[in-house]
């Protein structure tokens, strides 16, 4: 298995980076990787169709947050450029029409174990009005109810698949300002109180730490091939 380490200099390098892993898997071996994002605001397709995309672009600016689109996944997610972490994992498949349900199923229990091994309880599923509303998230309990502090999606080509998310370790206040902004714009219900983070729910708050840790999860007991990303 290939995993891949690093950030690359800039945001759109560090996008190519990732999609390094979908023609590694392409080619008939599985790829890993998690890693900090750069700081950006990153939106879905289907924000780009509201009305308040372009507002919602500038808000995300005026807080520092560049503004960019991606491929896979629902609405906004931020990444602070410091502790919010994001992994993937691409593996090839032979029919694009089967295997998207377990996919996601050995993503979600591979998060939710490294999560539990470092000490943060969870629940599956997520609150209302959260960030990135999907069917495949994690979430802490807390005394106001749950917080989510992990979102899962999925893009399947017909040679390989990606499977990705977002996981947010610390910071979760500034995170909850910029998305209330953006979502705002954008005219989607939003609640910042549902922004979870692991520092917040009584866990670690070393992002390279969690990082490996997740990264052990998802490469199970397979040989692996450490590619260093240069900057």
């Amino acid at each position: 298995m290939r995993v891949f380490r690093g950030r690359v200099g800039t945001i759109d390098a560090d996008r190519e980076a990732s999609g390094r892993l979908l023609e590694v898997a392409a080619e008939g071996e599985p790829a890993v990787r998690v890693w900090t994002p750069h700081r950006q605001v990153a939106f879905g397709r289907r924000d780009s169709r509201l009305e308040g995309y372009d507002r919602a672009r500038e808000a995300a600016r005026e807080r520092e947050f560049p503004p960019i689109e991606r491929s896979v996944g629902g609405r906004a997610v931020a990444y602070d450029g410091e502790t919010t972490l994001a992994f993937a994992r691409a593996e090839p498949i032979a029919d694009f029409r089967r295997g998207t349900d377990e996919r996601y199923e050995r993503l979600t229990a591979a998060v939710a174990n490294a999560l539990e091994e470092l000490g943060v309880g969870l629940e599956r599923g997520e609150p209302d009005d959260s960030f990135c509303p999907g069917a495949h998230s994690l979430s802490t309990p807390s005394v106001t109810g749950l917080r989510k502090i992990a979102g899962i999606a999925q893009r399947v080509r017909q040679d390989a698949a990606l499977v990705s998310g977002i996981l947010v370790v610390d910071g979760r206040e500034e995170l909850a300002r910029v998305l209330e902004e953006v979502y705002g714009a954008l005219e989607v219900p939003f609640d910042p109180e549902s922004v979870g983070s692991m520092a917040a729910a009584g866990g670690p708050s070393d992002p390279e730490r969690i990082a490996r840790t997740l990264e052990n999860e998802l490469t199970g007991d397979r040989e692996r091939e450490v590619v260093e990303l240069s900057r």
